[in-house]
């Protein structure tokens, strides 16, 4: 039977790999489909935003009480897995607690603290839900939230609780199981949390509990399994790429914009056109701005799929909170979404073809791009360094110089910049005729 046990495990555990595997290839694929962009420089400095900010949260506790619940869930998800591995490995072998012979009398004080740590996923994720749907927090109920990534929440917090809530049933079996002598269970120190929750199972008869006990540990892993390929379609794959998005995100000022070569050099010779250079070849043709996520930089399209969707970026944003249709949250999913549209093409038909969409007009509206002020508002609120004012101003500077598509006032002053290189209607003959007037 244990045998049966440990094919089946071993099976398990292999599917749940590889489909993971392939997932990730994919979203792997979809990312690389931006832009190259360098950002290798400061591997000091980024190692260390990578520790304070996706590790040590650093952000987030501009909000103590939220900042502790979701602390709590991150590190206790995250180190509980520690547990996860001896389950994984018993189930290989064919053992039971593979890891106690080796840790003595530490293995109960580590299994008791994760079980502290299990018991605070548990209440941070109530707390959650309950902000979502009792208190209905405005940034956790907008309508760019309707529909999946709602449910996607929702969905990931109740798998949480069911999680953490079969471990300590598991560990309370087991202690019971302990004191009546059977073989495969092996006396430990009691634990800090199940031990406290043994006489809800203690009644059941022997056979009961063993049935109890391995129907949840059948059950946590397979729900650990199925958590594992669930995470790449969720925005819970934020867990993984806050790493890599904190490390790469940008070290230069927030107000810093990012210029184009070309069109700095048309400014230059404007201005000084015995530096321009003498007429050659044809060059290829420059795409100013996005128009699609292929436009982007790969570190866009990274940060779209690092999204959280936890809103503070849109309840921070002041033309949002102004009654405007921009959502720098809509703007993170918009991208992802498009990028994952391009990403089932390229599998349907083995490359890109042309489905007559892009990222501007068919998933961000023009009317959104506009009610932007560029107050970095967004970018500093965001938990793990995503940029969505990054892309906004690549997909204006599209709609601008490239569909020539501004207000009537914008393209006023840019003539007034091309011709007098200045937004004044002036020329430049004429810019200091006022200190002769008197």
């Amino acid at each position: 039977m244990h045998l049966i046990q440990q094919i089946l495990f071993i099976l398990l555990a292999a599917a749940a790999v590889f489909f993971f595997v392939k997932k990730a290839k994919e979203i792997s694929r979809n990312i690389n489909l931006g832009r190259a962009e360098d950002l290798s420089d400061n591997k000091d400095q980024r190692w260390k935003n990578m520790v304070l900010l996706a590790l040590g949260q650093k952000k987030m506790f501009k909000r103590p009480v939220p900042a502790f619940l979701h602390l709590a869930v991150y590190a206790g998800f995250i180190i509980i897995n520690v547990e996860i591995l001896e389950i994984i490995l018993d189930g290989i072998f064919g053992t039971h607690r593979l890891f106690l012979p080796f840790l003595g009398g530490f293995y109960s004080f580590l299994i008791g603290f994760f079980e502290v740590l299990a018991a605070l996923v548990l209440i941070g994720c109530v707390v959650f839900l309950a902000r979502r749907n009792v208190m209905k927090l405005r940034r956790l109920n907008m309508k760019e939230l309707n529909g999946w990534p709602k449910n996607d929440a929702n969905l990931i917090l109740i798998t949480e609780i069911v999680l953490m809530s079969m471990l300590l049933t598991m560990n309370s079996a087991d202690l019971v199981l302990q004191t009546r002598g059977l073989e495969h269970y092996h006396a430990t120190a009691p634990f800090l949390v199940s031990s406290h929750l043994t006489g809800l199972v203690a009644g059941m008869s022997t056979d009961g509990l063993v049935a109890l006990e391995r129907s949840c540990w059948w059950l946590h892993i397979i729900g650990i399994f199925a958590f594992l390929n669930y995470l790449p379609y969720s925005k819970h794959l934020h867990i993984v790429l806050a790493f890599p998005n904190a490390y790469f995100s940008k070290l230069v000022p927030q107000g810093a914009m990012k210029n184009m070569k070309e069109i700095q050099n048309e400014v230059l010779y404007m201005m000084e056109p015995d530096k321009a250079p003498a007429a050659g070849a044809p060059t290829e043709p420059v795409r100013f701005g996005a128009k699609d996520v292929t436009d982007l930089s790969w570190k866009n399209l990274l940060d779209a799929y690092s999204c959280t969707e936890c809103g503070r970026c849109t309840d921070s944003c002041p033309a949002n909170r102004t009654g405007k249709v921009l959502s720098p949250r809509k703007i993170m999913m918009d991208t992802r979404d498009r990028a994952e549209e391009i990403g089932k093409n390229i599998n349907a038909n083995g490359s890109f073809k042309d489905d007559g969409k892009t990222l501007l007009n068919d998933y961000i509206s023009i009317e959104e791009l506009r009610a932007c002020t560029t107050c970095q508002a967004c970018v500093e609120a965001c938990p793990v360094m995503i940029d969505p004012l990054s892309i906004i101003m690549q997909l204006r500077r599209n709609l601008v110089m490239e569909e020539s598509n501004a207000p009537q006032e914008w393209n006023m002053m840019f003539g007034n910049i091309e011709n007098n290189m200045a937004p004044w209607k002036f020329s430049p003959d004429d810019r200091d005729a006022w200190v002769h007037e008197a």
